[in-house]
């Protein structure tokens, strides 16, 4: 079988490998587990001046990166940059506050001296997805290498080079060898490699499915698991918002990466008295949006990732126009080569239908009007996910009221929901369990040992 990188913008193969087989995935875990102990014996500076030089190399070649990025998966090229800056963000992120946060951390008992000790579990194995092919595999790797694992990835089937390239500028940088390699392998050899006796957790970012699967087979062999999952983050707007601000923000908030963000906002719950303002505002500024090709600075609507998921989004737009939503804008494959799809509006949205109930991960808006904000947080937690939300309003103790009551893992008062290194990052419900980033993300994948002494 093979893997193979596919540009979106064109449809044209760029680039093909053949999966790995079975002697080549044991010899990959084999020396993985092998160089972790010597890995988790050096002392933080010498990791944080691997992850420092890392983040060096990131910018030095950050617009080769950011190049192959966007042909690989199809993100505009100004964005798949910015991408590769906030890796170099976060390696400097841990590289300077990892000791900190796995510091013996001193408690008082009935034991002349008892402390809590963070201590490397060995070797994680990273299932990643393809909307953020570098920053998802740093936010996961940095902090789990940090702390003395060693990381094996599993990148997503149609990112092959990226997740080569990864592996290669782990070792540009100075890693000790073996400390983090890719494998080119299939979601079913995935299987295997969790139940492998060198692999002692496993994070994946992924699809509700693919969460349930990686959840029971990691559950089965009794390991450690982060699931971060999909996501319908509601985007709330109050009777009291600056009506233009915020629907420039929420175009952004919606299109950005062309709406393939589990974070990205999906569900726009609106106080009727604004709505029709508020909608006819947000139309316009759709309408302005250029699509073309992802490498030229003037675009603003790429290609989806692949043609199966612009056909599967066009499906849900469908089936939820049968059941009374309101075609505003789009609705319609782009006449071009490439998985385009056009910027899509829907009005009256309501739960039962597809743009409320399922994840809708590309460049749709699902507009749901309420009365009041009470009905508003009713709704936005009337969903099986629970990753993030936003509110907007000009009250900011209505909004922070209101922020406290929504089922998610994060709620941004007037901001568009974003990941920061210094903040857990992570969902409820559907949305998966555990946290990346901060200091909780690095101690995920740690032995929390007790140690008493009288």
């Amino acid at each position: 079988m093979s893997i193979y990188s596919i540009n979106p913008a064109t449809g044209k193969t760029v680039q093909s490998f053949p999966a790995q087989q079975d002697d080549t995935i044991k010899s990959i875990l084999e020396s993985a587990a092998t160089a972790q102990p010597r890995w988790r014996s050096l002392d933080f500076s010498q990791r944080s001046a691997c992850f420092n030089k890392l983040a060096r190399l990131l910018r030095q070649s950050r617009e080769k990166y950011a190049f192959l990025i966007t042909e690989e998966m199809g993100k505009l090229l100004r964005e798949a940059s910015a991408e590769v800056e906030k890796c170099a963000l976060a390696c400097e992120y841990y590289a300077e506050h990892a000791a900190t946060f796995l510091a013996d951390e001193p408690i008082a008992s009935d034991a002349d001296r008892s402390y809590v000790s963070y201590q490397p579990l060995g070797v994680v194995f990273c299932i990643m997805p393809w909307n953020f092919p570098f920053w998802q595999v740093l936010r996961a790797a940095a902090p789990a290498m940090m702390a003395g694992n060693t990381v094996i990835l599993k990148h997503a089937s149609n990112v092959p080079r990226c997740s080569l390239a990864l592996e290669e500028i782990f070792r540009e940088a100075g890693f000790p060898e073996n400390t983090f390699r890719s494998l080119l392998i299939t979601s079913t050899q995935a299987e295997q490699v969790i139940a492998s006796e060198h692999i002692a957790a496993v994070t994946l970012t992924g699809s509700e499915a693919a969460g349930r699967k990686v959840a029971a087979v990691a559950g089965s062999y009794l390991k450690k698991c982060v699931l971060e999952l999909g996501g319908s983050d509601p985007f709330i707007i109050l009777a009291d918002t600056d009506v233009a601000v915020t629907a420039s923000q929420a175009v952004t908030g919606r299109f950005q990466n062309m709406g393939q963000s589990c974070i990205a906002a999906k569900r726009f719950i609106l106080v009727d008295t604004i709505a029709d303002e508020f909608i006819t505002h947000f139309r316009n500024l759709v309408s302005r949006l250029r699509h073309g090709d992802p490498m030229d600075s003037t675009t603003d609507i790429a290609p989806m990732a692949r043609v199966d998921l612009r056909d599967d989004l066009h499906d849900q737009v469908e089936r939820s126009i049968s059941m009374g939503a309101r075609l505003i804008a789009g609705g319609t494959f782009i006449e071009t080569q490439g998985a385009y799809y056009a910027p899509t509006v829907l009005d009256r949205v309501r739960p039962g239908m597809p743009a409320f109930d399922e994840e809708l991960f590309g460049p749709v808006a699902a507009f749901v009007r309420v009365r009041d904000v009470e009905e508003a947080i009713a709704l936005a937690n009337q969903s099986q996910f629970g990753l993030g939300a936003s509110i907007w309003t000009k009250d900011i103790t209505q909004g922070e009221a209101a922020a406290k009551k929504i089922h998610a893992g994060c709620t941004f008062v007037n901001g568009i929901v974003k990941s920061d290194p210094r903040l857990p990052f992570g969902g409820v419900k559907h949305s998966g369990f555990g946290r990346e980033l901060s200091y909780h993300g690095i101690r995920e994948f740690v032995n929390v040992k007790t140690v008493w002494i009288n």
